[in-house]
């Protein structure tokens, strides 16, 4: 079993690392394998081109960014960690890209995603937390993922690299949230064979304007 975790911060070793770090040591611990990829801040936007949606790519057409190579390690993944530092009260502007990227390609057509196991993390100065983990949370909502939490909103306080490690409540958090992700995997992995998953279908898209 395999999480995979996207570090949507262009800082290399910043706080959103760090908390991948506490993460990590869980994981290890309970023997779920861990990968972290950080794309940085020189993705592209969606051009909404929907030629991944209308052809089934599972991919997306602009393939100089890395991005393809993320939307494929969250389908080979059984779990999905999205984390991001507040920007201005939501997402980092790279992570907003690979997410419309990502479950455009993988998540709105034949859905690669579902039942998967998913869980969200921010990381911020003063405020805009609540609004960035629920901006994460809804990515995850609408692709029929299995959301895990912790016992607290999963937002950590600190603005330079390293101000985490005085939060000691938000640490503990995202150490319980990294146990919590591994209990729920485990019990998935469990009930192959003898429950299963219920029926999903291909989304029917309504649009409001006509």
């Amino acid at each position: 079993m395999k999480v995979l975790a996207i570090n949507g911060s262009p800082r290399k070793g910043g706080n959103i690392a760090q908390c991948l770090d506490v993460m990590a040591k869980e994981f290890a611990r309970e023997g779920i394998e861990f990968e972290v990829v950080q794309p940085g801040a020189k993705v592209h936007p969606c051009m909404a081109c929907y030629h991944c949606l209308d052809n089934g790519t599972l991919r997306c057409v602009q393939k100089d960014d890395g991005v393809n190579d993320v939307i494929a390690k969250c389908i080979e993944a059984d779990g999905i960690l999205l984390a991001s530092p507040v920007y201005h009260g939501g997402i980092a502007g790279g992570m907003k890209c690979v997410l419309d990227r990502l479950f455009l390609a993988a998540g709105c057509g034949d859905n690669q995603l579902h039942h998967k196991v998913g869980a969200a993390l921010c990381t911020l100065r003063r405020s805009g937390g609540m609004e960035t983990y629920q901006q994460l949370l809804g990515v995850m909502d609408a692709m029929e993922m299995v959301i895990v939490t912790s016992d607290y909103w999963g937002a950590v306080h600190g603005a330079d690299p390293g101000e985490v490690q005085n939060d000691t409540e938000g640490l503990e958090v995202v150490a319980k949230l990294a146990r919590n992700m591994a209990w729920m995997l485990k019990v998935i992995n469990a009930a192959k064979g003898t429950i299963d998953p219920p029926e999903t279908h291909k989304r029917t898209f309504t649009n409001f304007i006509r």
